[in-house]
């Protein structure tokens, strides 16, 4: 397998908090023209993006949860830092509420694991805006419903179970094993 080089797309900020998805995604990144920086959390990538302007990066790959913080918060600071930057917002537990709040903050894009590299930069690259406007072919279904639901008041409630509970009604015990739960894929 040969890979080659391309020209020099710009630099990218890559912020995931697992380490060997970090490492590979990086190298592969890397090896299709873009000059990478990483970082496996919150503060890390804060500190790269307190460098000169110069070094501010053009794209950034940023996982939605990072140990506990979330990616969300990055979204300004990149924007600080180069306003032009092309955001692309990964998850593992995508949902709609996430999506909305990561576009309405300045992400370009938004994706689900797992995602290959060929689809990463396509993203990155594509202006086309937030994931070419498709439009699911199906509805949700009342399970996938409800986790979208809960996850939109659990946002509003910056993350606070009791509070959300208390707006959704909910014995907070009741709250905690919906949201251990992985939402359903449809």
């Amino acid at each position: 397998m040969s890979e080659s080089i391309q020209e020099d797309l710009g630099r990218l900020l890559l912020v995931d908090d697992d380490a060997v998805f970090n490492r590979v995604l990086a190298r592969a990144l890397a090896a299709r023209g873009f000059a990478v920086d990483s970082a496996i959390s919150l503060d890390e990538a804060l500190a790269l993006l307190g460098r000169p302007a110069e070094e501010s990066p053009d794209y950034a790959v940023v996982d939605l949860n990072l140990a506990g913080s979330s990616g969300l918060k990055l979204i300004g600071a990149l924007r600080a830092a180069n306003d032009a930057c092309r955001i692309l917002m990964l998850t593992g537990y995508a949902s709609i509420s996430t999506a909305v709040d990561a576009i309405k903050l300045g992400a370009s894009q938004y994706l689900a694991k797992p995602v290959d590299t060929d689809t990463i930069v396509k993203a990155l690259l594509d202006e086309s805006g937030p994931n070419d406007g498709a439009t699911p072919d199906q509805t949700l279904s009342v399970s996938r419903l409800e986790w979208e639901h809960i996850q939109r008041v659990l946002a509003e409630h910056a993350g606070n179970i009791s509070a959300t509970a208390r707006a959704l009604k909910m014995h907070r015990r009741t709250l905690q094993r919906k949201l251990s739960k992985r939402p359903s894929k449809d």
